[in-house]
């Protein structure tokens, strides 16, 4: 083997090696972006839950009250 051939699979494998460990880095952040989408995904749930479990106001809404004497 030539060392041009050499040199060429040294820098083959070097580049592969940090190609490696970016696919690494990567998938460990897809990981926690799983986790804490999942942990969000929770929270929400849990916030419909409250909501819909809620009494429904006795105060009218804006659109039902009449306007204010001065009007």
């Amino acid at each position: 083997m030539s060392q041009q051939e050499r040199e060429r699979i040294e820098l083959l494998e070097t580049r592969l090696a940090y190609a490696e460990y970016t696919i690494e880095q990567l998938n460990d952040e897809v990981t926690t972006q799983g986790r804490e989408l999942d942990r969000l995904k929770h929270q929400i749930q849990l916030l419909i839950d409250k909501l819909q479990g809620v009494e429904p106001s006795q105060i009218a809404s804006m659109a039902e009250e009449s306007p204010p004497p001065h009007y």
